[in-house]
């Protein structure tokens, strides 16, 4: 099939599904266009990527930004602003209902002060804020979790499919080559396959959540609403074949389990159970994997690179360069300058730690984790007030995907600005209780809550 002709049949795709989505609601407002803008930004490659506008090194290209970036951010912001603005939005509770969230991030912006490079840190931190205030349109809807489910579809449509045809039919920009050894990396519309794999995490998660909240829903359009999911799903996993991505193949199973575990009569019966095994398990696996070696052990079973392909190499390196350990370099700013020069020259061109709390320890310290820490621990008791069975809500979605951040930020940087970390906060963050109950007319209470996020990443390596 000619490139031109599958451009065609992919665009008419999009607007089909966009159209005729099952899960689609009339009561949803328009200006949900805009945290979908800043999501498929966070998904796939900034602005400046996608027309081809790069500097001229990737140094260079980390401490000084885009100019169309910042533009089209500044832009999406600015107009998120003035929805959020007319629906008279209530700032004052909203700040008060997730303050671990607000102490950490007033603790990123006070270390800007320390940063050796403040404007680029600052810079750095109002991009990054800028992702809640977009995503708060979301939440801000008159149907907030509607609104929420809604957006989370558009963006598997638009990017799971325009993976594909990139792959398929436009190589040159799908499938990247390592400069020295000529092998194939499967992006997609991302920069890295990391990037392909999380996007296919968190497709995989919404389309799996979705399709069980929905078996037992018996309406006329059950059967479309089944196809278009079962057809996602698949799409997904040709997607996560393509991409390599062993920690994002891992964490789906994992997410999956918890979401059919919820929802299943044992799940509902014994909740309790669940949500304290979860954390439980994630301490029992620090513990043998890192403390017993079963990592390197279970690795070499599966014929795998027992260093987590120079993982461990990578940390060991970084937790040997010289930053203050309390406090760190200052917001987003130990890869930049004379430190990511020496880490190049002893690793390589990397741009992130592949761990993310230790990402979250070089900029900000043994207290920005604690704080980081803090805050995902009020985020998990948030969830565990909620009914995690509750098909009329996405509360089982946000355990899945909590259990998942936990666990994938072990190898990965998994809270800088991905499409990974962007849902974690949109299915976390809580929404003051006056504007739920102002905007929504469902009868279940369930459907009064609401979650929201953002954020964009910048760079990644071909680990």
């Amino acid at each position: 099939m000619p490139p031109t002709v599958a451009t065609f049949l992919w665009f008419v795709l999009l607007l089909l599904l966009f159209h005729y989505d099952p899960a689609k609601d009339s009561e949803t407002s328009p200006a949900l266009w805009l945290p979908a803008i800043w999501l498929c930004i966070a998904g796939s490659r900034l602005p400046s990527q996608w027309f081809g506008v790069q500097s001229e090194s990737l140094a260079q290209a980390l401490e000084e930004g885009s100019s169309i970036d910042r533009t089209i951010e500044c832009v999406v912001i600015v107009v998120a602003l003035s929805v959020l603005w007319s629906r008279s939005f209530q700032w004052n509770v909203l700040l008060a209902r997730n303050l671990p969230l607000v102490v950490f991030l007033s603790f990123a912006l006070f270390s800007v002060v320390w940063s050796d490079f403040i404007w680029v840190s600052f810079k750095r931190w109002f991009r990054d804020l800028g992702t809640y205030v977009a995503i708060l349109v979301a939440l801000s809807d008159p149907q907030p979790v509607k609104a929420v489910r809604t957006l989370l579809r558009r963006i598997a449509y638009l990017l799971v499919p325009l993976s594909i045809l990139l792959i398929k039919y436009y190589p040159s920009l799908g499938i990247h080559y390592d400069e020295w050894t000529g092998m194939a990396s499967y992006v997609g519309v991302t920069t890295s396959k990391n990037m392909l794999g999380a996007l296919c995490l968190v497709s995989g998660l919404i389309f799996f959540w979705d399709t069980v909240i929905g078996w037992y829903d018996h309406n006329t359009q059950r059967a479309r609403w089944m196809f278009v999911n079962t057809s996602f799903i698949v799409m997904t996993l040709w997607l996560l074949h393509k991409s390599h991505s062993a920690t994002s193949g891992a964490c789906l199973v994992l997410g999956c389990l918890v979401i059919a575990a919820a929802h299943s009569r044992i799940g509902r019966r014994h909740s309790i159970v669940l949500k304290a095994g979860i954390p439980v398990c994630f301490i029992l696996y620090l513990v043998l994997g890192f403390g017993l070696g079963l990592n390197e052990q279970l690795a070499a079973m599966l014929g795998r690179d027992p260093t987590l392909t120079g993982r461990t190499k990578i940390w060991t390196t970084l937790l040997a360069m010289d930053i203050n350990p309390l406090v760190g370099t200052g917001y987003g700013s130990f890869w930049l300058g004379s430190r990511l020069n020496s880490v190049w020259e002893l690793r390589g061109r990397i741009t992130e730690a592949h761990n993310g709390y230790l990402e979250m320890y070089l900029n900000l310290g043994i207290i920005g984790l604690s704080l980081f820490v803090i805050f995902l621990f009020a985020s998990y008791i948030h969830i565990c007030k909620e009914d995690i069975a509750s098909r009329k809500s996405a509360t089982s979605l946000a355990l899945a995907v909590w259990t998942v951040m936990l666990f994938y930020m072990v190898t990965e940087a998994g809270f800088r600005g991905g499409l990974l970390s962007v849902v974690f906060l949109q299915l976390v963050i809580s929404m003051p209780v006056g504007v739920e109950e102002e905007a929504t007319t469902c009868e279940d209470t369930e459907q009064q809550r609401g979650v929201g996020i953002v954020s964009v990443q910048i760079a990644d390596d071909n680990i």
